[in-house]
């Protein structure tokens, strides 16, 4: 699925317009973006929470010419599925909540 397609979707289910269901896609994937640049979590309850980490500067390898190289540390987005995210994917039913 692209991004055309999930306009799509969330078009006809919120029953809105394509053109819409884009702005409002949009809108929320830069409130993520900008959010987690900061060094924000950006946390959605059963789906996952975004959030900026920390890479170490290691040593790596052309594989071309076997050469070392020296890579420095950087900050890079990561994504954690929730609970209801991966259960949906496992194709297991939500637990209850006691």
């Amino acid at each position: 699925m692209n991004k055309g397609d999930l306009v799509e979707v969330v078009a006809k289910s919120a029953d809105i317009s394509k053109a819409a269901a884009a702005k409002a896609l949009d809108a929320m994937i830069d409130a993520v973006v900008k959010s987690v640049a900061k060094g924000n979590a950006v946390t959605l309850v059963g789906f996952g929470t975004f959030k900026a980490a920390k890479r170490a500067a290691r040593t790596g390898v052309n594989p071309k010419t076997g050469e070392k190289l020296k890579i420095a540390a950087t900050t890079v987005p990561r994504f954690t599925a929730g609970a209801g995210f991966k259960a949906a994917v496992a194709g297991k039913k939500k637990a209850a909540k006691k």
